[in-house]
């Protein structure tokens, strides 16, 4: 996982090279599409985007590249509605959590942390991580 994320696509790119990974124009085109839509994407709507320029490009290629970049910390995924989706990683080193919306992906920043509010003995229990995220309906889908 990467202490800072890249900010841009040529940066992603550069540190994958440097983990050992091919650069190629369809990672690029890749990583693009999040940089294009700002919301989170499942495998299936970014084969929907690239299928012009790569009509042969499986789903499991793309599903598999997605998991890479976010194993680097280059994306963030989450599931809803029993698909992963994914998104490019917040550019912000602070700690937050997201609101959703559940029809168009559309992200927003949550800087509040329900973690700062569990008391409860946690028994020796060494917790490493938690995850939060708020799931509903934008403006915009509100109304159509």
């Amino acid at each position: 996982m990467l202490s800072q994320t890249p900010k841009s696509v040529s940066q992603m790119i550069a540190m994958l090279k440097e983990k050992g990974y091919k650069q190629t124009d369809k990672r690029r085109d890749l990583l693009e599409v999040f940089a294009d839509e700002k919301r989170y994407l499942s495998a299936k709507e970014v084969q929907e985007s690239l299928k012009d320029k790569y009509p042969g490009l499986s789903f499991d290629t793309i599903y598999r590249n997605l998991s890479v970049f976010a194993e680097h910390g280059l994306l963030e995924e989450t599931e809803w509605e029993g698909e992963k989706k994914f998104r490019f990683a917040c550019s912000t080193d602070h700690h937050h959590h997201h609101i959703i919306c559940l029809k168009c992906g559309a992200t927003k920043s949550v800087d509040a942390c329900p973690m700062d509010s569990v008391t409860t003995n946690m028994d020796g229990f060494d917790i490493t991580g938690h995850k939060f995220e708020i799931y509903g309906y934008c403006q915009m889908c509100k109304k159509g």
